[in-house]
């Protein structure tokens, strides 16, 4: 982390790293989830709708070569990269069998300028094959296992209709640590029912796991989906601003010095959203909270050694 940054931003870590501008190219590898194909569940997850984040999942399937193709191209000529990771985002990007999980990874080996590798799953969709498979790639890549944990509180698992356990999410955490594999955490700030305590008690487990990485969410509203039903029934109330800026700005003073922030707000498309509209204002975003970091001397880890004890 920069001395001057309040906290440790996933820009200035891959620059440290590789030493060039580095894009993450996000793709749809054509994988399902079986919290919605009725392995699990049906229904999936009550904020979940992949088509309001994931581009290439709202327009016609195109082949994973096309894919990184264009997104690399997008990467040089709007950011100026010049190494790119390929991010398999949509649905669970470990769930098939391991002849077709190969298959699909394999095509990033066909672009030069790819150095890394980060795959989005649920932690109770990966085993000791999958992650052997996984971390073969990690010879001649960075490689990320992106897991959605959402909250280490098992009420709250169940009420979002998660379907796994936190213990799941220990469980596979272990198994990649003993692999060179980086572990992601995905976690949502703003579930319902849950008090200021429980999500700090999230940051303070993150910490305590000296997690690689983390992307913070708000809990934002999709149209379709059970969480808009709850909405609109009284039962859910989306965070305004100011009270998701204090909430993160006090996550991070728990978290680990080390640990990579990848994200710190949400993308939705305006067609999908229901709110809170100002996730849509990115840029404004960002500027407030740092605003709000510097004027109350916050920075990631402050409390770090206090809740590592």
């Amino acid at each position: 982390m920069k001395a001057q940054e309040r906290y440790y931003r996933f820009s200035s870590y891959l620059r440290e790293h590789f030493g060039v501008r580095v894009y993450k190219v996000s793709i749809d590898a054509g994988f399902s989830c079986p919290n919605k194909d009725g392995t699990l569940s049906s229904d999936g997850c009550i904020f979940c709708d992949n088509r309001a984040f994931s581009y290439n999942t709202r327009t016609e399937p195109k082949p994973i070569e096309k894919q990184i193709k264009d997104g690399i191209n997008f990467g040089r000529q709007r950011y100026n990269a010049e190494k790119f990771i390929i991010y398999f985002q949509a649905y669970t990007n470990t769930y098939a069998p391991l002849n077709v999980l190969k298959e699909r990874y394999d095509i990033i080996k066909k672009f030069n300028d790819v150095i890394g590798i980060s795959i989005g799953t649920r932690p109770d969709a990966v085993n000791e094959e999958i992650l052997d498979l996984i971390q073969n790639y990690s010879q001649d890549y960075e490689v990320w296992l992106e897991y959605g944990l959402q909250s280490i509180h098992e009420k709250t698992l169940k009420f979002i209709n998660r379907n796994h356990a936190y213990e799941d999410f220990l469980k596979a955490y272990d198994l990649t640590k003993k692999r060179n594999i980086k572990v992601c955490a995905h976690v949502i700030i703003g579930l319902p029912e849950e008090k200021e305590t429980e999500i700090m008690e999230t940051a303070k487990e993150m910490a305590r796991l000296k997690i690689d990485g983390i992307k913070i969410h708000p809990l934002h509203i999709i149209k379709g989906t059970q969480l808009e039903n709850l909405y609109n029934q009284g039962s859910y109330k989306v965070l305004k601003l100011d009270e998701y800026l204090k909430l993160l700005a006090e996550f991070l003073k728990y978290l680990w010095p080390k640990t990579v922030i990848q994200r710190l707000t949400a993308d939705c498309l305006s067609d999908f959203l229901i709110g809170p509209e100002w996730i849509s204002r990115k840029s404004e975003f960002l500027h407030l909270l740092d605003e709000r970091l510097k004027k109350e001397d916050v920075y990631q880890g402050r409390f770090y050694q206090e809740c590592s004890n």
